[in-house]
């Protein structure tokens, strides 16, 4: 009867590469988040099969344009009122009615195109009709989230968030006016700690 001799298995096993420095080079230790020399973030390549996706979009309230709403609808108020009170003044009515109106266009297209996006990765924020301003934060990034609320906010069921960065002190992304600020803290919360888990 003939055995079967066993070699052993002499291949090496493979250790994980250093971390190296986007910023200035050096290498850390594979499990490393930031660099020792630095304080850069280092990110690790994300899994193929591990996709972003939306989780949700604020857009700030009416009530943060109520002042340029009251203004709108004075306007035509008045344009109506003189049209009635002084039936050779039709111009300058038609005139406030048309400012009125484009005022009341003006405001919906401003509220329409500031809007704050969470997705299972990042925060965007854009903002602008003609002239587009985007940032964005890695929920990986986020340091804090805290929550305010004025007395008048408090009343109408609004309130701002404020999402900090670890990367800078100075760096945060401010939601104004947004319904259910607690409800939008607690989503943020849950989706930071499912990205860093």
């Amino acid at each position: 009867m003939r055995y079967a001799r066993l070699r052993p298995d002499r291949r090496r096993i493979r250790e994980p590469d250093n971390m190296r420095c986007p910023k200035c080079g050096s290498d850390s230790a594979p499990d490393a988040q930031f660099c020792p020399r630095c304080g850069t973030r280092l990110y690790e390549p994300k899994p193929a099969d591990k996709r972003e996706y939306a989780l949700m979009r604020v857009h700030p309230a009416w009530w943060h344009f109520i002042g340029s709403i009251l203004f709108s609808c004075v306007l035509i108020a008045a344009g109506f009122a003189l049209r009635f009170i002084y039936v050779k003044g039709w111009s300058v009515s038609l005139l406030l009615v048309a400012i009125g109106v484009a005022q009341l266009i003006s405001i919906a297209l401003r509220r329409h195109f500031i809007s704050w996006s969470l997705t299972s990765e990042r925060v965007i924020e854009n903002k602008g009709i003609l002239a587009r301003h985007r940032r964005e934060m890695e929920l990986a990034d986020v340091r804090s989230v805290d929550v305010e609320q004025r007395f008048m906010q408090r009343a109408m069921g609004l309130g701002d968030v404020i999402i900090a960065s670890a990367a800078s002190a100075d760096y945060a992304i401010r939601l104004y006016d947004i319904p259910d600020p607690e409800g939008v803290a607690e989503t943020l919360r849950r989706a930071r700690l499912k990205r860093l888990a």
